[in-house]
């Protein structure tokens, strides 16, 4: 489906020179002189390359519908990642680095999505929030208003996020897997 340059939006999967591209983050700019723009930050989902690009209304970019498919996360061999489709029981591995970050919240069992681009797996969705148990958290400095004293603490899985006061260790919470932030205390 063709788009037009100024209809770009964060998050679009776009094909661009032959590559497969996902937007980051964009910009509009008018300015005094000239046509209006959008600059756009992309990262290439095949080799991670980075990029920005400009692209002028009268521009026409295709942008490109993956597949999506339901995963079971199994576990982790060296930096490659077993995944499981959950239709025909076939496995599959993928390297940890497809994940970003994000991968340091798979648990054995979790259900994801991969994303598919001509049958080839290009991105891993995980639910947007987790729970996680804090293993340590840091004593509440006195003094401090209750507003803004969040204190450091970190999740059974090695990641830091900032948590309220009375959160302490051994404390079950729920976690935005993308944000790293502290949601809520779990149920």
């Amino acid at each position: 489906m063709k788009i037009s340059g100024v209809d770009i939006r964060p998050g679009n999967i776009l094909e661009y020179e032959k590559g497969i591209w996902k937007v980051a983050k964009t910009q509009h700019t008018q300015p005094g002189k000239g046509g209006a723009y959008m600059q756009v930050e992309m990262k290439n989902l095949i080799d991670g390359r980075k990029t920005n690009v400009r692209f002028r209304s009268a521009d026409t970019i295709e942008k490109v519908r993956l597949d999506t498919k339901d995963f079971q996360y199994l576990y982790a061999e060296g930096d490659m990642l077993v995944f499981m489709d959950t239709e025909t029981y076939d496995q599959i591995q993928l390297p940890a680095d497809l994940l970003g970050d994000a991968a340091a919240f798979l648990q054995d069992g979790m259900q994801v999505a991969l994303e598919l681009w001509e049958e080839r797996p290009i991105s891993v969705q995980l639910p947007e929030q987790v729970e996680a148990v804090i293993v340590e958290a840091d004593a509440v400095v006195k003094g401090q208003t209750a507003s803004s004293s969040y204190k450091p603490a970190v999740l059974d899985n090695g990641v830091r996020v900032m948590v309220p006061p009375h959160i302490e260790s051994g404390t079950r919470i729920v976690v935005d897997v993308y944000e790293k932030a502290y949601v809520r205390k779990a149920d």
